[in-house]
């Protein structure tokens, strides 16, 4: 029965789960929270698929002497747990191959964006930028590109980072937003929000689809550039980021980013409505959702602690003492 939980939990973890906190907005309020909450969810899923193979695996081993084991469980029982150890192994399997090839990949991605964009790099453009406001903003490697396309975004890893900025950017926008934009991208370098997105992608690509639920991908998404906007608002005010982003937005191209892109388009209405009720509220008289922040906090430490209290320590003392025994 225990790998019958653990599968269960897994499951519920991976599609219903998901999907139901996805519909929430009251993690738009504490975003840093809500994405504990939605990586101890992820990493309690992982955990569930592998002690259901494991559970299923020692149920042969922990078993008493005596008839065999299709005689004593039936054929049923037998060959449910035969497919779903199979099952287990097989997403197991799959969930470390698919974590090898999206690393390998993204990282092979990110090193040619960061050679093409060194390549398109034009010094000419560079001094438009305020060196002042680059290093308010703390954005020391910058990347300017010519061309009619509005675009900002920053390009993560071991090899440098990047902030690339188009020319029409820094011509169309004032500086404030220009900060806002640099300090948001900067954010994005600083949290490594790179990791966080590329640990949901993992997740999302190695379970069947069946089971697994896009909401959490795409919401996650939508909570890290929430935490770089608290960020870039922090430095320059709410007003010039919601104006930099609708400038964005509306722009006529759209260029590749990187992981940490300041998305436009359907995140981008919510974004700036979330910018704009924050500066209704009052940025500096508002109090933080501190309650709301340890709820939050307390539910994602109860998805990791309840399941290892109540199905994993039972097990793993049977366990133990059987083959003690």
């Amino acid at each position: 029965m225990t790998a019958f939980w653990f599968a269960a939990l897994a499951v519920l973890l991976c599609g219903p789960v998901p999907a139901l906190l996805a519909r929430a907005r009251w993690t738009w309020q504490v975003p840093r929270a809500a994405l504990v909450l939605w990586q101890s969810i992820a990493l309690a899923a992982v955990l569930a698929t592998l002690g259901a193979g494991l559970s299923s695996l020692t149920l042969l081993v922990t078993e008493q002497p005596g008839l065999p084991f299709l005689a004593r469980h039936g054929l049923a029982q037998t060959t449910l747990i035969g497919l779903g150890s199979a099952f287990v192994a097989v997403v197991t399997v799959r969930f470390w191959i698919v974590a090898v090839l999206v690393a390998v990949r993204t990282r092979r991605r990110r090193r040619r964006h960061r050679d093409l964009v060194d390549l398109l790099h034009h010094d000419d453009a560079a001094p438009a930028v305020d060196r002042a406001l680059l290093g308010e903003a703390g954005a020391r490697v910058l990347r300017v590109l010519t061309g009619p396309a509005r675009v900002a975004y920053c390009v993560p890893g071991v090899g440098g980072n990047r902030v690339v900025i188009s020319d029409a950017v820094l011509r169309e926008l004032s500086s404030q937003e220009v900060g806002a934009v640099l300090a948001h991208e900067q954010a994005h370098l600083r949290a490594r929000h790179d990791l966080v997105l590329e640990a949901f992608t993992v997740l999302h690509a190695a379970f069947p689809r069946v089971v697994s639920s896009r909401a959490a991908l795409d919401t996650v998404r939508l909570l890290v550039e929430m935490l770089a906007d608290d960020a870039a608002r922090r430095r320059t005010g709410s007003l010039p980021l919601a104006r930099a982003l609708v400038h964005l937005a509306s722009a006529p191209g759209e260029g590749a980013g990187g992981q940490g892109e300041l998305r436009v388009g359907a995140d981008a209405l919510t974004r700036v409505r979330r910018l704009a009720d924050e500066r209704c509220r009052g940025e500096d008289r508002r109090p933080p959702h501190r309650r709301l922040a340890l709820a939050a906090y307390a539910v994602a430490l109860g998805v990791l602690g309840v399941p290892t209290l109540a199905i994993a320590v039972p097990w793993l003392t049977a366990s133990w003492r059987s083959l003690a025994g």
